[in-house]
């Protein structure tokens, strides 16, 4: 139990760091790649508080796929040149810098406010503790929710071959 708390900020250094360089870092490539760094760290922090099937997906869907979509575009865009800022001056840098600290400090108001009321109030949640996060999303999801989930997956099949059809040039 001790090993989790220094892994939870050492993820959480690690997030915040790699969402700062997305933002700042000049090459779109290196930004998304920072990108999926942020993903991971977030996964890793999802596993820390035992959010397994929620840790998984995003490493799937937001790592994998989505950013897979993010550098195909990016490549395709062809994105050699730089454009220059619209504005120029310290009116500009003034202004970011009085909602970087607007936006701390109001962080900071949510975390002290939080974690006051987060103490007081103890929220108790109806699932079964001896039975993973994973089992219990698997059985509500093929029991109480099989046909939302069987007809989504109708729907991904049309999308698929409806790419396939737009994507292919002769019939």
């Amino acid at each position: 139990m001790e090993l989790v708390v220094p892994i939870f900020y050492i993820m959480a250094i690690g997030a915040l760091v790699s969402g700062v360089m997305v933002v700042v870092q000049k090459n779109p490539v290196i930004s998304a790649l920072f990108l999926i760094t942020l993903m991971l760290c977030l996964a890793c922090i999802y596993l820390l508080l035992s959010a397994e099937f929620i840790a998984v997906i995003q490493v799937i869907v937001y790592a994998g796929a989505i950013m897979v979509l993010f550098l195909f575009v990016i490549m395709l865009l062809n994105l050699e040149k730089e454009s220059a800022p619209l504005v120029k001056g310290r009116f500009q840098k003034l202004a970011g810098l009085v909602l970087v600290l607007l936006l701390v400090g109001v962080l900071a108001m949510t975390v002290i406010t939080t974690g006051k009321q987060g103490a007081a109030a103890q929220t108790t949640v109806d699932v079964d503790t001896a039975v993973s996060n994973t089992v219990s999303i698997g059985r509500l999801l093929f029991s109480r929710f099989l046909l939302p989930f069987e007809i989504t997956s109708v729907i991904l099949l049309i999308a698929i071959i409806g790419v396939i059809l737009i994507g292919k040039k002769k019939l």
